[in-house]
């Protein structure tokens, strides 16, 4: 071994500078250039350890003293650049290259893919592949995995086939990056037949090519099929166990996941910041606190405390158990290694734990720290609408660029609709680029609830004509909007039609819309078919169905349900018990409803009354004209009573004719709404009923000085799916003449039979014969001639009314049914009435 070569060996251990291992060869002159051998092994040297900048430093003396530099030295350099981020120098070194005419050989070839793939120029990258006059396996790995590094993975599956095609045998280099881009993609076909080639080129004890494996499964949901890659492992390091448990985890197995982590702390596996970080979310998961603690020890042991990812997850951890000022010193002692997701999840951790004003205070001192916002810190913030603005947030995320990411925009959504803005909604829906389905569902959702069926329908068919695919969601919420009073009642037929065809009716969400539907809009044997055949039933399926009874007066069949629905052991919520008291009030059993009242505070699972169970038992007790004992449900109240509660009290105050109660009411009624005309009109009826004109005249005349409009009372009703409106004595329909001989006739038939109109219910100061004259042409009486008039005989007839139907219109929707042989159903404010054969569903307790 000569003097030089035993100097190399020496200096490669060394950990001088660049500059000193070059002046330390031994002394050449111009004409005697250092072999590139000797130049090479120093550069492989540095590099092998990971020092960049040694290697970059070495190759520009060598370069400015015009030592030997060949494919080799270009190969190493080019490397280095791309690990370092030195694109001005890899480019040079580029064109050096070429000038020496190293550029066709495939080491350096090979090395520029990999530098400007390093670099994030791929399609620099793919340039030089494509004009490599020779590639090996090596160049086509490397080409792969830059693919796969830039995210690329429908592009590596690509290039994967021309290799195969090519008769290029892969290597597991080539394979590591197939089964990452099969995972990225959830493409479990490919991964399976990547699996299948990794076992039959023999790369099956390749440790890194396993834990590619076994990455691929848990990604694609195919634990069991990551846990037999695992178990079969002839060697495993720390990437294997951190890759199982992750995989684990991201499948929601955390109870497996804690047991594998005790496992691999029982064989000794050495513990990483990533080992970390997966156990701690499984305990998050599975609410494992006391364990969290013992991982945060011995994270601090091991010097991991200011690992970011694991303050991240053990702030989770701690949030999720409920330990806020834990879970925000954790957060606080991250200092500068806090990064988007350490605020999103200390954000997220005050609004779950129900301290959105924290959460507020927390994103601001955010913004302070011009810590940017990701699109889950923005749909989170948005969650703590009307405490923070949503116009605020949307604002700054327009700022960000994040309102057109699918998960903000539905947040907006939500937010907007929570606050009655469909309008803004729906401009939220629009900015949304890649619209999924999530969105679409939301915007449906949104259109549901203010019953805006007609733009729900609209929105439906655009989202069918972009060939977007309904889930069960979808579904229903696009039939939630038809249950709307102004929704045709062949609209929630035709969707119920449209789930069938998909085969989402079974689904709960669907088959529970579909009993709210039918129940509301009339055809509760419609709802009840549908309940009966539901397989499952949750809660919501049980309320719909006793909510839907009780309004419908068939308290009987609503109190049975109820019972049914104990002796399977569902436990009851709030909703169950306000249809329950509901199906009391409507049957008259006051006493039933009482008992059921006090039954929501029985353990073990007390139920809290909130004001609308209270304005139940009022109404339960008014309606019976027990006043006192309403009186004293509504002082028992422990906040004081809302416009609900005296509206209540107001209207059975009119019915029963008590005006001392129902002038307190009123004017409670109108020191909670001095804009609503419920409370004037109410009380001028009573004033009337009572024969009080001069009083009527006063609260009219008030109504006019403070500019307060009494709803007009409309009927409607659907004839050949198109709906006909009516106010009282209106004579503007095209069938005008014909309409009110129809309802003269059926009147006549009426009175033939015995009924005598009762005027009781005109409250105006006018002669019995001009009363008479008025109550014959109330609305609801109208859009029942219409009916009887447009439709055959014997057919069933829909009526809805915007307000209270009168009684003297009851009696005649009541004896309509029997003269004219047709089941009626009658819609008002309040309650459905089923009329047939003479008789109500109500019992005559409307």
């Amino acid at each position: 071994m000569n003097r030089r070569s035993l100097v190399l060996r020496r200096l490669l251990g060394s950990r001088a500078t660049p500059h000193h291992l070059f002046e330390e060869i031994p002394h050449r002159s111009p004409l005697s250039p250092p072999p590139a051998a000797e130049l090479n092994a120093l550069l492989f040297g540095y590099s092998r350890d990971g020092e960049l900048r040694q290697v970059l430093g070495l190759f520009a003396q060598i370069f400015r003293s015009g030592g030997a530099a060949d494919e080799s030295t270009f190969s190493c350099t080019l490397k280095a650049c791309g690990c370092a981020g030195d694109a001005a120098l890899g480019r040079q070194l580029h064109g050096c290259s070429a000038k020496r005419g190293l550029g066709e050989h495939v080491s350096v070839g090979t090395s520029l893919v990999d530098m400007y793939m390093k670099l994030g120029a791929v399609e620099e990258g793919r340039r030089v592949f494509d004009s490599m006059p020779k590639r090996n396996v090596v160049s086509w790995s490397s080409l792969l995995t830059g693919y796969t590094q830039n995210g690329q993975q429908g592009v590596v599956l690509e290039i994967f086939g021309r290799m195969m095609e090519e008769g290029v045998k892969p290597n597991p280099y080539t394979f590591a990056s197939v089964l990452t881009a099969s995972s990225g993609l959830q493409a479990v076909e490919t991964g399976l037949k990547a699996h299948g080639l990794v076992i039959r080129f023999g790369f099956e004890a390749a440790v890194f090519v396993c834990n590619s494996l076994v990455n691929m499964y848990s990604k694609c949901g195919l634990t069991a099929d990551a846990r037999k890659v695992f178990d079969n492992m002839g060697e495993i390091d720390s990437v294997s166990w951190n890759a199982m448990v992750a995989g684990l985890v991201q499948n929601e197995l955390d109870r497996e996941a804690l047991e594998l982590f005790r496992q691999m702390r029982a064989e000794g596996a050495s513990l990483t910041q990533l080992s970390f970080a997966a156990v701690m979310k499984a305990c998050a998961g599975v609410g494992e606190l006391g364990f969290g603690r013992q991982l945060h020890c011995c994270a601090m042991k091991k010097g991991f405390a200011s690992d970011g990812n694991i303050g991240t997850a053990l702030t989770v951890v701690y949030c999720k158990s409920g330990e806020m000022d834990e879970g925000f010193r954790v957060f606080s002692t991250m200092g500068p290694s806090r990064n988007v997701v350490s605020w999103t999840a200390i954000i997220c951790g005050y609004l779950t734990n129900g301290r959105p004003d924290q959460a507020a205070a927390i994103f601001l001192q955010m913004r302070r720290e011009d810590a940017m916002p990701n699109e889950f810190t923005f749909s989170a913030m948005l969650t703590a609408s009307p405490l923070v603005s949503p116009l605020q947030i949307h604002a700054q995320a327009i700022k960000s660029g994040h309102e057109t990411s699918p998960s903000v925009g539905t947040a907006l959504m939500s937010a907007y609709t929570n606050l009655g803005l469909t309008g803004e909604a729906l401009s939220a829906f629009r900015g949304i680029e890649d619209k999924d389905i999530v969105a679409w569902s939301a915007m449906l959702a949104a259109y549901a609830q203010v019953g805006d069926s007609e733009a729900a329908v609209r929105l439906f068919c655009e989202m069918t004509r972009r060939r977007v695919s309904p889930n069960e969601f979808t579904m229903s919420s696009v039939i939630d909007s038809c249950s709307g009073p102004s929704a045709a009642v062949d609209q929630g037929k035709q969707f119920h039609g449209v789930s069938i065809k998909l085969g989402l009716e079974e689904a709960i969400c669907v088959s529970s819309a579909l009993v709210t539907m039918y129940s509301k809009k009339g055809s509760i044997e419609s709802a009840y078919g549908v309940f009966s055949r539901q397989r499952e039933r949750d809660l919501i399926s049980w309320n719909s169905m006793v909510c839907g009874y009780a309004q419908h007066g068939y308290g009987s069949k609503s109190l049975q349900l109820f019972t049914e629905m104990q002796s399977l052991g569902l436990e009851p919520d709030g909703v169950t018990f306000i249809g329950v008291i509901t199906a009391c009030t409507h049957a008259g059993l006051v006493d039933d409803g009482r008992r059921f009242f006090d039954s929501m505070l029985d353990p073990p699972h007390p139920i809290t009354p909130t004001e609308e169970h209270y304005a139940c038992m009022v109404d339960l007790y008014s309606r019976a004209g027990r006043f006192a004992e309403a009186m004293e449900m509504v002082r028992k109240m422990p906040s004081p009573a809302g416009a609900t509660v005296w509206r209540t009290l107001l209207g059975a105050c009119r019915v029963h004719k008590n005006l001392a109660l129902g002038r307190l009411a009123a004017e409670r009624l109108l020191s909670l709404e001095p804009e609503h005309s419920a409370a004037y009109v109410l009380l001028s009826n009573i004033y009337a009923a009572a024969g009080r004109w001069e009083d009527r005249a006063a609260v009219r005349r008030l109504m006019e000085a403070k500019g307060v409009k009494k709803e007009a009372a409309w009927s409607w009703i659907e004839v050949k799916k198109k709906v006909h409106s009516f106010l009282a004595g209106d004579r503007s329909h095209p069938f005008s003449e014909r309409l009110y001989e129809r309802l003269e006739e059926l009147l006549s038939k009426l009175r033939a039979a015995g009924h005598r109109p009762d005027t009781g219910f005109v409250l105006h100061d006018v002669e019995e014969e001009q009363k008479e004259g008025m109550v014959g042409e109330h609305s609801e009486k109208l859009a029942l001639a219409f009916g009887l008039m447009a439709t055959p005989q014997g057919a069933p007839l829909q009526v809805v009314k915007n307000l209270r139907v009168c009684g003297d219109c009851h009696a005649v929707f009541k004896l309509a049914s029997a003269a004219e042989g047709r089941a009626i159903v009658l819609r008002d404010s309040t309650r459905f009435h089923h009329f047939r054969d003479g008789s109500c569903s109500c019992g005559d307790y409307w």
